[in-house]
């Protein structure tokens, strides 16, 4: 086994830190204008179409290059949110076009969607479906030579800022997996509106909306894979945004942990540093431990999903890692810092950031039950069940 990235891979890991430290520092609030702004120079950097095919204006990463991205691009930028957003619209918009998309749909929008110039968002969560993704009450009625949506989204990801939504909708509300279909819908269609922008506990540079389809005409021609096939996009989207997306906190992590081991030897009580103390001393060691652990089974995911070998198993392991990884050690990162820790600064925000984790991208207690559904010790009824 081969732990060590490839010289080339370091290479980009290292200017990806050095651009976000230099180009990505987020303003006091969430600014539109300035999203954009950052959003664009991260494009022409590469990041956001990073494992879009090179034909279609991307660089071409396979999974693992896109984690150590990721990776580098969670430590250099203090803004974990916009880092968040760059991974929800590469990795569960843009890649499902790369993966299904015909090669008119790739032609028309991921030479946008890759160099900046578009945002994507992924709507799949509704009030009534959460972790059951397969009881969408968005509904999706032919008409014609295209479909009807109809229906609302919440907690979408990017949807303020969003040029297209990939919507996934019911086709069939009794078809369990073969009844989802998956759109490609721009902004401005007739019918599409999205609503006010959230004001959340973390990952606050990310900004994050309800998304209304009232009567929206979608072309037959924008439809992402084959009718019915919706489920089999969300799964793959997923794959990868359990993965590569979650790279981002290891390197939030990383950040924070070496300022925390500079705070305890520098920061003095009784006469001595307090990283002398065992009890401050054991708790660094954990906090290492931790981030560790959690990256090597991140890599692993990555690598087996590059590879192709259709693993489930290591994507959920890996996302229930990182995010239960990132929470203890923002805890652990503000402890140590004592009072200095509840007052705004990395520590603090790394928590706030780590603790929406847990729950998007399919909630940890639901990757358990992928797990254990894969081991056989429960299998899933046909038709029920988050992906």
């Amino acid at each position: 086994m081969d732990f060590d990235l490839s010289p080339e891979t370091e290479e980009m890991r290292d200017m990806v830190v050095r651009f976000a430290q230099r180009e990505l520092a987020p303003p006091a609030a969430f600014d539109a204008v300035d999203f954009r702004r950052r959003w664009l120079a991260a494009g022409r950097q590469g990041l956001v179409g990073s494992s879009v095919p090179t034909a279609y204006g991307g660089s071409g990463l396979d999974a693992e290059s896109a984690a150590a991205m990721m990776e580098a691009l969670g430590f250099g930028c203090d803004d974990t949110g916009f880092a968040f957003s760059i991974a929800a619209h590469l990795f569960a918009a843009v890649m499902p076009i790369v993966e299904f998309g015909t090669p008119e749909q790739k032609k028309t929008w991921l030479p946008a969607l890759g160099s900046g110039e578009w945002i994507a968002a992924h709507c799949i969560t509704e009030p009534e479906a959460g972790s059951d993704a397969l009881r969408l009450r968005t509904r999706a009625t032919r008409d014609g030579d295209g479909y009807r949506l109809s229906g609302s989204k919440c907690f979408t990801t990017n949807a303020p800022v969003a040029d297209l939504f990939i919507v996934q909708a019911a086709t069939d509300p009794d078809g369990g997996f073969f009844g989802l279909t998956t759109f490609i819908v721009e902004a401005g269609t007739p019918g599409l509106s999205v609503g006010q922008r959230y004001e959340k506990v973390g990952l606050r540079g990310s900004p994050m909306a309800d998304v209304h389809f009232d009567d929206c005409l979608v072309p037959a021609t924008q439809v992402l894979g084959a009718e019915g096939s919706g489920a089999a996009v969300f799964s793959c989207s997923m794959k990868w945004e359990r993965t590569c997306l979650f790279a981002a906190y290891l390197g939030a992590m990383k950040r924070v942990l070496d300022s925390t081991v500079a705070h305890v030897r520098e920061r003095e009580q009784f006469g001595t540093p307090i990283g002398a103390f065992q009890a401050v001393s054991h708790r660094v060691v954990d906090m290492m431990v931790r981030h560790e652990s959690a990256r090597l089974l991140l890599y692993k995911a990555a690598r087996g999903l590059a590879d192709g070998t259709g693993d489930e198993i290591g994507p959920a392991l890996a996302k229930i890692a990182v995010s239960e990884a990132a929470v203890q050690l923002g805890l652990d990162a503000v402890q140590l810092r004592g009072a200095l820790g509840i007052l705004d600064g990395e520590a603090e925000a790394l928590l706030r950031d780590a603790l929406p984790a847990r729950i998007f991208s399919g909630t940890n207690e639901i990757q358990k039950n992928n797990v254990a559904r894969v081991l056989g010790l429960n299998p899933r009824r046909r038709g029920t069940g988050r992906l």
